[in-house]
């Protein structure tokens, strides 16, 4: 079998046409190694051997570039090779060399996952083994890896969360605020416990003025949204809303007293 012609593609893998039609795309290191040149002559038995040995060094020079950004799980790597055309076979002896050269290391995965989301996010354990869990990393490695994330470094992540939180939502109700914080931090992942002692820390007395001011905020946009009923389905809407929004009924009464007229 003679080569017709040799075609550089992307990311310097080459098309190699036979005079027969056949065609194989190969890598530089294949091309260098089996010394494939134009018009050389290959038998066919060396064809068959450069066949077999494509698709696996063609995944094996993708995957070492895959991994030279950032470390990669063993299901990332499949879905990669996947997508990049690699047949089952030849992207599992590509893992498995990677195995070998620990360039792919799932426990060594999530640690490093682990550290990275505690130094720059805001998440808790749970939702952490969650996103492990859709990178494929099997359960006793992500619990391994959690070990990273004690209690105390918990508590000071989730605290400093729950800060921003109750510093954007100033204009809440006490108890608006607080179960806003209680949701939020159960979405990002963490556990009652944590979730706990952050409400611990956070101001326990409301300010009366503040909340007060509030209520008023909220009762005139109320007021607005239901001008059109009458008296008693008006007051009803407004102390449901603002009593749903955690305002003391006490003073929902206040204002009711004060800003509800009946016009009937």
């Amino acid at each position: 079998m003679i080569i017709k012609q040799i075609k550089v593609g992307k990311n310097n893998f080459y098309t190699v046409t036979f005079e027969t039609g056949e065609k194989v795309k190969v890598s530089e290191d294949l091309l260098v190694r089996y010394r494939l040149l134009k018009g050389t002559e290959i038998t066919p038995e060396l064809f068959e051997e450069l066949k077999s040995s494509a698709g696996f060094d063609m995944g094996l020079q993708m995957a070492y570039n895959y991994v030279s950004y950032q470390l990669r799980s063993e299901l990332e790597m499949l879905q990669y090779l996947k997508k990049k055309e690699i047949s089952a076979q030849d992207a599992q002896r590509v893992i498995e060399r990677l195995k070998e050269l620990r360039l792919i290391d799932d426990l060594v995965f999530a640690q490093s996952y682990v550290r990275t989301q505690i130094r720059m996010s805001d998440k808790g354990p749970f939702h952490l083994s969650q996103q492990l869990k859709q990178k494929g990393i099997p359960e006793d490695f992500i619990l391994q890896a959690l070990d990273l994330y004690s209690e105390e470094t918990q508590n000071d992540v989730a605290l400093k969360a729950a800060e921003k939180i109750w510093n954007k939502n100033h204009s809440r109700s006490h108890r608006e605020n607080l179960n806003k914080v209680r949701s939020t931090l159960m979405q990002k992942g963490f556990g009652a416990e944590v979730i706990q002692f952050v409400l611990g820390e956070l101001p326990q007395e409301k300010d009366e003025e503040s909340e007060w001011d509030n209520l008023v905020k909220e009762g005139h946009k109320a007021l607005r949204r239901h001008q059109r009923l009458a008296y008693r389905p008006r007051v009803q809407k407004i102390k449901n809303q603002l009593y749903q929004k955690g305002f003391a009924m006490d003073q929902i009464q206040q204002f009711i007293d004060e800003e509800v007229t009946d016009e009937e």
